[in-house]
């Protein structure tokens, strides 16, 4: 997001929300934490909120890291009590929480708090809240326009439309085409699955849920059909994927599953690139005997030879599904209400435990 993501994202507005219930220093750019080699000074005073930015993202070496020999900066670290994160933000170990021994709290202003939040920050009490939720919202918005798009085969009709430059006859080409009970199979029932579940509800669409954490009451709840992951594969009109990035869900849609997407099908995927197999998806894609929304791939960025650019029935995006623009006013508007829920002594909305992680991406 570039080394500027502090700015977009705390605004003079959301400064000012920030200065009402903290002080703020945002005075400088963090993209490590070196480890103290004595110990870090004892303090009291005013708490401190800090802001850890995402320059270790796009850094090229000029932004500070934190070192012994930036005593003021030891200072300020060893005073604040609530860290304020976003993407990027550099991994929170035993020796970087030794630089801070007053700190009760972690906000993270974006998504997957998997990157920087170690073991030590749970094995030393530290809180830790996420706008895991917020994200989860333009996630979500984005997956019901490709599957409402997928049913009226927008995307290969488009790119149809543009190389004839003729109309297709309507009754013919239009067959089969249309949202009216087409079945959505939605693979799992995270913050964006359930999002998604709940968008699907005003339309004549059957929905189909695998989550193996979710009983069928529960499935039914949500308004969907439980069904096993084979199952749903193989009865879905659209599969749209929303399962955390774990070692048991690598590739969970392999060449025997993808197999089983009946002819016509389209894959949705606003999750990670790792849970489809992209290699055993192409020749589907080629073919034409499957369709693609896919907004994450396995690598991130697909060769430049990769015939998912020009395919006329994928539609491929490079993993702009989550906040971007005026979107990540959400996040930090969800971030401050927490800083701002631990300064009136009150727990968190949306914290994050550490047995979440486990099955969360």
């Amino acid at each position: 997001m570039g080394t500027d993501i502090h700015r977009t994202l705390l605004t003079d507005g959301h400064l000012d929300r920030l200065h009402t219930v903290a002080q703020v220093d945002t005075t400088t750019t963090i993209s490590t934490i070196t480890p103290l080699t004595h110990s870090a000074p004892t303090l009291t005073g005013t708490d401190t909120a800090a802001t850890l930015t995402d320059t270790a993202l796009t850094l090229t070496g000029t932004a500070p890291s934190l070192t012994d020999s930036d005593p003021a900066l030891t200072v300020r670290l060893a005073h604040a009590e609530v860290l304020f994160t976003h993407w990027g933000a550099p991994p929170l170990t035993e020796d970087v929480l030794h630089r801070m021994p007053r700190l009760r709290a972690v906000v993270h202003a974006a998504g997957s708090v998997k990157h920087h939040v170690t073991e030590a920050v749970w094995k030393r009490g530290i809180t830790v809240s996420s706008a895991a939720e917020a994200n989860a919202v333009p996630v979500a918005e984005f997956t019901l326009a490709a599957i409402l798009f997928a049913g009226k085969r927008v995307v290969d009709v488009a790119r149809a439309y543009g190389r004839t430059r003729t109309p297709p006859a309507l009754l013919p080409y239009y067959r089969g085409h249309g949202n009216y009970r087409r079945t959505i199979g939605v693979v799992g029932a995270s913050r964006v699955g359930r999002r998604v579940l709940g968008l699907l509800r005003p339309f004549d669409l059957h929905v189909l849920l695998h989550d193996p954490y979710v009983d069928p009451a529960e499935a039914r709840a949500l308004g969907a059909e439980p069904a096993g992951l084979d199952e749903l594969a193989a009865r879905s009109d659209v599969v749209t994927i929303h399962a955390p990035q774990l070692p048991e869900t690598r590739h969970m849609f392999d060449a025997r599953r993808l197999a089983l997407l009946k002819d016509g099908a389209t894959l949705v995927n606003t999750a990670r690139g790792s849970l489809v197999d992209t290699d055993a998806l192409t020749p589907h894609l080629i073919t034409g005997r499957l369709g693609a929304v896919l907004d994450v791939t396995e690598p991130d960025t697909p060769p430049p030879g990769s015939p998912l650019y020009t395919l006329p029935n994928v539609l491929l995006t490079p993993h702009i599904a989550g906040s971007l623009g005026n979107e990540l006013g959400r996040m930090t508007d969800w971030a401050i209400d927490e800083v701002a829920r631990y300064a009136h002594g009150l727990p968190f909305a949306h914290g994050v435990g550490p047995e979440e992680l486990t099955r969360s991406a």
